[in-house]
């Protein structure tokens, strides 16, 4: 039960880790709804990771009044079910307790036995069935986790099953026998379910913490970046709830994981505030700018237009009105159009959405007998906002332009009319840069959330300088046991 109970419970709340650093710039919050929704989910996944196991087999020698000593065995004892009345979750300052009170459980056994004394020299023996509940148990595990090196290190600090009452109900048989298998054998099935189930803590704390230690150490995204997600710090326990923080920033694919040179600032509240939601997710707007860096360092901040649904303006016959020296020089040739950022696009968050500002140079280029001929460099400095949004789970955004201004940074066409330039940059940008870049957007961050679970009824709240999402998770099913590590299960 405990390693089932376990692995669910911290893979909700955490995401994969790597080398520990500095500063934290996502950081997540569990409150005590998210708590409590964590809690019912393990309770029911336990209950059907216990149901139908057996507990070892029970033999013992019982002296019976006037017949002689018994051997009696009691074997293929199966929990049928377990019902929880009461259970909590609680964390300290150094620790997380989950309790499980007044539970019952229903079992099943065969039982044999063979007696043979002086006066029954031959040697009787016989055999039934028994069913037996178990009332007012108990099960209890304390543990704390520890940052150790960017991954968490789970430590066992209590735990423990205790059986309040047992009562066994006999099935074939011999009368007589009843009263003195209740008596002899209540105690050994009591001990027999509270070391089984203690067993279990042991074992599946010890395969929780190898597999938190085999996580993956980033979250790949694409051919250029990764995302680094090693804990910062160690986890901060507090009155019904959990904090993470977790480094978050991006890096370039082949990257070793080092510091990057980026500060917090004094306001890093993340307070969930009033909101009654089960988890807050807090980005900083600092993994926007690594995004920026990292993607403008590997030079993939370009794009080349090359086609359109209506190909013809891609020629320069078609520009003979608006450049007329294009269409001079290099008449009825196909052309494309060259988009590069010039410089990382600088992202911040402000109150209501998130502000980019950014430089793309706009190269126009003649295709003359096989060769591409740069003709013209147009530069715009771009001022746009993004409004977040949450799509499955991943954190994406929309951007809208604010505002633009052109000049020409250089010309191989002779001078360019701007305000004619203006005009047309203007239905580049709304018709085609800014639809590209929304598509590239759609790709979003991947929040901390992992499979067999989905964010539900997501909010977003802009903090300046982070950006927050206030969401209640709903469960998806049994997809994320079926795919749970050979390992674990």
């Amino acid at each position: 039960m405990a390693h089932r109970i376990l692995f669910l419970f911290f893979s909700l709340l955490f995401i994969s880790t790597s080398v520990c650093i500095e500063e934290g710039f996502i950081s997540v919050v569990i409150s005590e709804k998210g708590l409590d929704f964590v809690k019912d989910i393990l309770i029911d996944q336990a209950i059907s990771s216990i149901v139908l196991s057996q507990l070892p087999q029970i033999e013992k020698s019982v002296q019976v009044p006037l017949v002689g000593k018994a051997r009696v065995i009691l074997s293929e004892i199966t929990i049928k079910d377990i019902q929880v009345s009461s259970s909590s979750v609680e964390t300290g300052d150094t620790s997380i307790v989950v309790v499980v009170s007044g539970a019952t459980a229903n079992l099943s056994l065969n039982w044999r036995y063979t007696v043979s004394s002086w006066l029954v020299p031959i040697g009787i023996s016989d055999s039934g069935t028994a069913t037996v509940k178990v009332e007012n148990m108990q099960v209890w595990l304390t543990v704390n986790l520890r940052n150790q090196g960017g991954t968490l290190k789970l430590i066992l600090l209590d735990y423990g099953c205790d059986v309040g009452d047992l009562s066994i109900k006999m099935n074939g048989g011999a009368a007589w026998l009843y009263q003195v298998l209740v008596d002899a054998f209540k105690g050994n099935i009591a001990s027999a379910v509270e070391d089984s189930i203690s067993d279990k803590i042991i074992k599946g704390i010890a395969t929780l913490d190898d597999f938190l230690h085999s996580l993956p150490k980033t979250i790949s995204l694409d051919e250029t970046a990764a995302l680094n997600v090693s804990f910062v710090d160690n986890p901060v326990l507090s009155n019904y709830s959990i904090q993470l923080e977790i480094n978050g920033l991006f890096t370039e694919k082949n990257d070793v994981l080092v510091p990057q040179h980026y500060r917090l600032g004094s306001d890093i509240s993340i307070s969930s505030g009033d909101l009654p939601k089960m988890i807050k997710i807090s980005i900083h707007e600092n993994v926007f700018k690594s995004a920026s860096e990292v993607y403008f360092a590997a030079d993939t901040l370009q794009w080349i237009l090359d086609e359109l649904p209506d190909q013809a303006l891609l020629n320069t016959a078609e520009w003979k009105l608006i450049i007329p020296q294009l269409y001079k020089q290099y008449p009825n040739d196909d052309m494309n159009l060259n988009f590069s950022a010039s410089s990382p696009p600088i992202i911040q968050v402000s109150n209501q959405d998130i502000a980019a500002k950014f430089s793309v140079d706009i190269i126009i280029d003649v295709l003359e007998a096989g060769e591409v001929i740069p003709v013209a460099c147009i530069s715009v400095d771009i001022s746009a906002s993004c409004d977040a949004e949450i799509v499955r789970n991943s954190l994406t955004g929309r951007l809208k332009l604010l505002k633009f201004s052109t000049y020409l940074k250089w010309s191989k066409i002779g001078k360019l009319h701007m305000n004619v330039i203006q005009s047309l940059t203007s239905t580049v940008l709304k018709t085609v840069l800014i639809p590209y870049m929304n598509s590239q957007l759609k790709k979003g961050i991947p929040l901390p959330i992992l499979n067999g679970f989905a964010l539900a009824n997501a909010r977003i709240l802009y903090t300046p300088p982070w950006i927050s999402v206030c969401s209640d998770v709903s469960f998806l099913g049994d997809y994320y046991l079926k795919h749970l590590p050979a390992h674990v299960s």
